[in-house]
């Protein structure tokens, strides 16, 4: 009853902002992200009747706290669906950094489940797998599924999971990670969403985000989707920084990095767009022919980059890969 498996961190496109219900993480809207490879998770789980407690370290450390008990919410739901009391040993490792905004949970907990399910012998698609990753992070529902994928919201895992978009864009995108190092509070972002004057105006209009997105990676039209992700990384931030909190993530190479974006699309005529989640860390995304000299620009802004593309699904690996 062991197993190990990978899964890419997630770009947000058309984020989701706020939960509907806490315990199984169901956001109150639709979102649309991008899976980020070569980064990514990998994690080992076993299910062991000689433990007398459930073992969990990322990275090396110890997890305890809130992060155990999000990873308890994701374990102990594969226990009832799979009928075992088994404890379990959890190992998991980052290539990226992390806590910084782009995605570790998502990749985190997408690796979690697809480790989790596969160790206890359930037979389940990444559509299912995703409602098991949810309960971890919503986001992690979309890694599962992986490249451009629709997390749908709802009230049971019918309707509350996550589906891949097919499109044409996945082998041209190349995603400059322009590094701003800043600690965040995602979760607590997402709690107080709703005591935001402009949640309302988020909730308003995000359908039709949701609708003109997916209308756009259908029609492989590059500067309408990340057009409208740039659009989005602002709606987002106007609702986080009118929040009880008053959170600004953004930090002055994020503007910077912004700015620079600007510049190359107005001046150079470049198909080129930013786009951040709840962080001061940016994603800019262009295409394979202007990357390098994205990545360039970018670097100037005094950050470190990485330049990453579109990742697929979860998956299983062989044995051979196990942590421990």
């Amino acid at each position: 009853m062991k197993a190990t498996a990978k899964a890419h961190p997630i770009q947000g496109l058309v984020k989701y902002h706020g939960m509907r219900d806490e315990a199984r993480r169901m956001p109150y809207h639709d979102s649309i992200s991008v899976s980020t490879a070569p980064s990514r998770t990998k994690t080992t789980v076993e299910f062991d009747p000689s433990l007398d407690a459930d073992r969990y370290v990322i990275d090396g450390e110890a997890v305890e706290g809130r992060g155990a008990e999000r990873i308890d919410s994701v374990v102990d739901y594969v226990r009832e669906l799979a009928g075992i009391d088994h404890r379990v040993r959890f190992e998991s490792t980052n290539d990226f950094p992390t806590n910084i905004g782009f995605g570790s949970s998502s990749s985190g907990f997408a690796a979690a489940a697809m480790a989790l399910v596969e160790a206890a012998g359930l037979d389940m698609t990444h559509p299912e797998i995703s409602t098991v990753a949810r309960r971890g992070s919503a986001s992690a529902a979309r890694a599962v599924t992986g490249a451009f994928s629709h997390l749908k919201t709802g009230v049971n895992d019918r309707d509350c999971r996550s589906e891949r978009i097919q499109t044409d864009l996945e082998d041209d995108l190349r995603i400059v990670a322009g590094m701003v190092p800043s600690y965040k509070e995602t979760e607590q972002a997402h709690k107080e969403a709703a005591d935001s004057h402009m949640f309302q105006a988020r909730m308003a209009h995000i359908q039709r985000q949701i609708s003109d997105m997916r209308d756009a990676l259908y029609d492989a039209d590059f500067g309408r989707a990340f057009e409208l992700a740039e659009h989005d990384s602002l709606s987002l931030a106007a609702t986080t920084m009118t929040g009880p909190a008053g959170w600004v993530y953004w930090q002055p190479r994020t503007i910077e990095i912004f700015n620079t974006v600007r510049e190359l699309r107005n001046e150079e005529d470049i198909p080129v767009y930013f786009s951040v989640d709840t962080g001061a860390s940016t994603y800019v995304n262009t295409t394979e022919e202007y990357v390098d000299r994205v990545e360039d620009a970018v670097a100037d802004c005094g950050v470190d980059t990485r330049v990453w593309e579109v990742g697929g699904p979860a998956e299983v690996l062989d044995e051979s890969e196990a942590l421990f």
